[in-house]
């Protein structure tokens, strides 16, 4: 769901390339019909999404790798050490956020799969903020 609303909330012509990948994803999978149904009330279609895994290559050439959680932060800061200074969490972009994580609504009812997009969509403008920061675009 962030990738898309980071898609959406940046407009087609930002200039940058946001994909999304789980770390410990399974390739292919399509998007749950709670995530589609939420996005779906903001005008965003996400029956395209297909799941991918992390891997090396997007690692180093990323600007900016942001995570959903402090496991997340940890895990991807030491299997990719060179990269530790790109990792951000997503509340962290939400100076009123509760806690540290956007918990993984997988198997969560409607209302749940609501909440988080909307965790996430109260973070947005602030790393929107910080991208633009960025002298180079990805």
């Amino acid at each position: 769901m962030a990738e898309y609303l980071l898609r959406y909330r940046l407009g087609a012509d930002s200039g940058w390339a946001i994909s999304s990948a789980g770390v410990s994803a399974p390739s292919g999978m399509s998007a749950s019909a709670a995530a589609i149904d939420v996005l779906k009330e903001l005008g965003i279609d996400l029956r395209r999404h297909r799941s991918r895994p992390l891997i090396k290559e997007q690692i180093e050439t990323a600007s900016m790798i942001v995570v959903m959680t402090a496991f997340h932060y940890e895990q991807i800061r030491s299997l990719f050490p060179d990269a530790a200074g790109n990792v951000y969490l997503m509340k962290s972009f939400d100076p009123e956020a509760e806690g540290n994580d956007v918990n993984d609504p997988i198997g969560s009812s409607v209302d749940v799969y609501r909440e988080i997009r909307d965790e996430i969509n109260a973070a947005l403008p602030g790393l929107i903020k910080y991208m633009k920061t960025f002298g180079e675009k990805d």
